[in-house]
């Protein structure tokens, strides 16, 4: 007798029942059923690494949106025990007409801080794809030094630029236009325009320099089938370059549009919100409610509507720039036409 029907036999079990209890264990089972992944000590390792930066996260963002979405619930002023005043304070935010006139200033601001800017780093970073000229690279940088600079230094420079005896209105005295001589920060009626106007100038170079990032990255043998189709500069640009530099403009308008809605040490350090109200904006007020009227809460309701309308405008431009299936591409084949 074999040694299976002999264990069969002392076990009570058939042989062949033997072998599909076998085949059926519960080891057996398990060794197919989908295992849960687990942290190694590998991942734990990972995650310290992380946690610092975590923490830091947490500590210095987190933290401060979440009090500041309860302060804003409360009349507080900062050194006494807050009053609940429930939506008391939103309703002072869009009831205040000084508030919306400011919030206008800031969407006035977005033409100059965003569409000027992303313009401007198109054409010049189209036209330095094109040129090839020695010192090429020491002019991009030059282009780039607004971006980098303070703030404060720029306000400083430009607030002494646009003086009334400062080298703007020198300049104009200089070629015969004495008449458009005028105080540029100080008249109710350019003073929006001169902020807006240095604000493009700091932040045409960022757009810049991202342009220039993406078209590198553009194929090459596209713009030479282009040529052969007999497609100019102008129908390159437009129809491939353009195109092409989608995800660097979403960029570029997600940074100046942020920076347009959120300015408030480059307008403070050149007219402090004058003349009049003329220059005011959203986070102007947070800073005078908060730190010299002593009105917290209202000051960080505030905030909290300023940065809801940033994320909403943020996600208006990202859904209008996002490639839908490949639309909006423009593609060319050797010997062949510039195809969308």
């Amino acid at each position: 007798m074999s040694t299976t029907a002999t264990s069969a036999a002392a076990t009570g079990t058939p042989s062949g029942a033997t072998g599909r209890h076998r085949t059926s264990s519960p080891s057996r089972l398990s060794s197919r059923l989908p295992r849960l992944p687990r942290l190694s000590s590998w991942s734990w390792s990972s995650l310290l690494y992380v946690a610092p930066a975590l923490a830091f996260f947490a500590v210095f963002v987190l933290y401060p949106i979440g009090i500041s979405v309860w302060y804003s619930f409360y009349d507080y002023d900062g050194l006494t025990v807050g009053t609940p005043v429930g939506w008391g304070n939103y309703t002072a935010v869009f009831t205040d007409a000084r508030l919306r006139a400011a919030l206008l200033h800031s969407l006035l601001l977005l033409v100059f801080y965003a569409a000027l800017p992303v313009c401007a780093g198109l054409l010049l970073a189209g036209a330095m794809s094109r040129i090839r000229v020695y010192g090429l690279t020491v002019f991009r940088a030059v282009l780039f030094v607004p971006q980098i600079l303070s703030s404060v230094v720029v306000a400083v420079a430009w607030r002494n630029l646009l003086a009334d005896d400062g080298a703007a209105n020198a300049l104009l005295r200089a070629v015969g236009l004495g008449r458009f001589t005028t105080s540029w920060l100080g008249d109710f009626t350019t003073a929006l325009p001169s902020i807006g106007v240095i604000g493009a100038w700091v932040e045409y170079g960022l757009c810049m320099v991202l342009f220039l990032s993406g078209i590198v990255a553009i194929d090459r043998s596209v713009y030479e089938a282009a040529r052969l189709d007999g497609a100019g500069p102008v129908r390159e640009f437009l129809l491939i370059t353009v195109p092409a530099l989608r995800p660097q403009i979403s960029i570029a308008l997600i940074l100046t549009i942020t920076f347009a809605l959120r300015n408030f040490d480059l307008i403070w350090n050149t007219t402090r919100g004058g003349p009049g109200t003329s220059t005011t904006v959203p986070s102007l007020f947070v800073y005078q409610d908060a730190f010299q009227n002593r009105m917290l809460g209202r000051a960080s309701a505030l905030a909290v509507v300023l940065t809801a309308v940033i994320l909403v405008v943020v996600t208006v431009v990202q859904l209008a720039l996002r490639e839908r299936n490949g639309s909006g591409r423009r593609t060319a084949r050797p010997g062949g036409k510039v195809r969308s």
